[in-house]
Parts: structure tokens; sequence; C-alpha cells
């Protein structure tokens, strides 16, 4: 190869591989603009709140294209920064906290979301405040839960729920759709309008608590709910010492009530349940295997 020739192909493919870097940095440059546009996204679907009740803030709305807005007030611990997996609580309220009663009206009359800080310092509390207990507050539900599973880290294993009064009515039937998510479930002051199957099919653990004298519910429907659960792990073989320690059933006497000075089992059961250590400790003592 002559001299020519050589500074031919040298030049040649020097003018190769610029054309090389040129195309990565314009594909980095795109994929850059496209994860910044995906975060910008991600940024747009979320209202954050710009009031505090406590350690809550209030009135963040999940913008869903299809169910609309979501509202909820969220407790954040200073320590997350999203290096370390956190658990994650979520609390549905009684009708005298759903969103037309009031921003922040369900933490400021249940203790639910507060209390649950005192037994894990490392989790994140969400507190929806939705329009009902129907089906399309179940949906809004799942879809928040989801939000959160996908855009912060979250402990998988520690994934708890709770409701009381008609936010257990809309998390039996959150329950009914996607068990899965959960870790265990705290039914208080309620009654289950969800399906069983899924429940049975992953195990998930349920605590029903409830006054034998609810004046909204009584204790009926709670009792029947936990011994079509308790037929259904027959059914799968399960032994009763199996189904102990995945299904509990609670029935408060008058005497729990009374001694605590209190004469209302539905209205004012929530905010015994929620200081009751043996309840709320067993909720948050459940870990997925």
């Amino acid at each position: 190869m002559n001299r020519k020739v050589f500074i031919a192909f040298c030049f040649f493919m020097i003018l190769i591989i610029m054309l090389g870097c040129t195309r990565n940095t314009m594909r980095d440059s795109s994929n850059q603009n496209n994860t910044d546009e995906n975060s910008e996204n991600m940024k747009e679907s979320i209202t954050e709140g710009t009031k505090k009740y406590r350690s809550f803030i209030l009135d963040n709305v999940l913008h869903s294209k299809t169910l609309g807005e979501i509202h909820y007030n969220v407790y954040i611990p200073d320590s997350y920064d999203g290096s370390e997996s956190y658990a994650l609580y979520i609390t549905l309220p009684g009708y005298q906290g759903l969103y037309f009663q009031g921003v922040g009206k369900n933490i400021e009359t249940e203790d639910f979301g507060f209390r649950a800080q005192k037994y894990n310092a490392k989790m994140i509390v969400v507190a929806p405040q939705l329009n009902d207990w129907d089906e399309t507050s179940a949906k809004q539900t799942i879809e928040l839960i989801e939000y959160f599973l996908s855009n912060y880290n979250i402990d998988k294993t520690r994934v708890y729920a709770s409701g009381y009064s008609g936010g257990g009515e809309t998390m039996s039937l959150v329950m009914g759709m996607r068990p899965d998510l959960f870790t265990a479930y705290l039914q208080c002051s309620s009654k289950c309008d969800g399906d069983y199957d899924l429940v049975v099919k992953n195990r998930t653990p349920v605590y029903f608590v409830i006054g034998e004298n609810d004046e909204y519910y009584g204790s009926g429907p709670t009792e029947e709910a936990y011994n079509r659960l308790y037929k259904l792990y027959q059914q799968e073989g399960l032994s009763k010492t199996e189904i102990d320690k995945i299904l509990v059933l609670d029935v408060k006497d008058n005497n729990y009530f009374e001694s605590q000075g209190i004469y209302n089992q539905h209205g004012q059961g929530g905010g015994l349940f929620s200081n009751d250590k043996k309840i709320m400790g067993w909720l948050f003592s459940q870990k997925k295997q």
C-alpha cells in the first residue's frame, strides 16, 4: 500500500469513528430526553399537597386516566431517601372520613395512621380519602397502592391494610380483587362485600374485630365472613393450627367497651381498636415468606 492510499484509508476510518460517536451522542441525548419526559409525565400524574396535619401531607392527588382524581394524605418518614425499602400501610376510614366530609377528616377523626407509626419507624402511611365505599373506590385504592409500589422503594413483604366501618367494606372489595398486594389485612367494625376465593388462594392473613353489639352492622356479618373463609381453608386441607395463624375472629364483648368508658361500640370502636396493642401488633407483625 503506497503512502497516498494509506493516508486516505486512515482518514476514512477516522471519519467513520467520528460519525459513530456523533450517532451515539445523539442517541444518548434522545434517551436522556425520553427519560426527562417520562420523569416529567410521572410528576404531572401527582399533585402534591401543600398543607400538613401533624405528620401527614394533606390532599395529594393521583390523576388517573381511567378513574379520575384519587385524593390521599400521606406520611413519609424523614429518614426515607429511597436507598432502603420501607413498609407500606394503607388505612381506609369510615363515612366521617370520606373526601366530601373535608380534607384530612379521616386522619382528624381516626388514629390508625398515627398509631401505626409506633410499630415501624420505617413505614410509609397512606390514608386515602375516597368518595364512597363501592367498586370504583376499591379500584382507586388499588391504583394508588400500585403507584406507591412502582414509585417508592417498598418492602413488598410488608404491605399492610386496614379498613374501618365503610372503609372496611371498600377494603374487602380490594381484597377480593388483589389480595396478592398485601401482607395482611385488618377489618374493624365492618362487613365483607368482596369475594373470598383469591384471599384463600393467596393465604392472605385477615383479622376481623368488631363489637358483639355493634350498632351499625351487628357482629353477624363478620362472623359469617369468618366462618365462610374458615370452611374454604378447610376444603383446601389446612389444619386448625394453620388456619388460626392466618385467620382471626375477635368479637369484643360489652365489658371490653364499658371498662374503657365506651358505650357506642361502632362509632367509638375504631378509637379503641387502633389503640389496642394486640390488634395492631398482630397486623404489623405479619411478613410474607
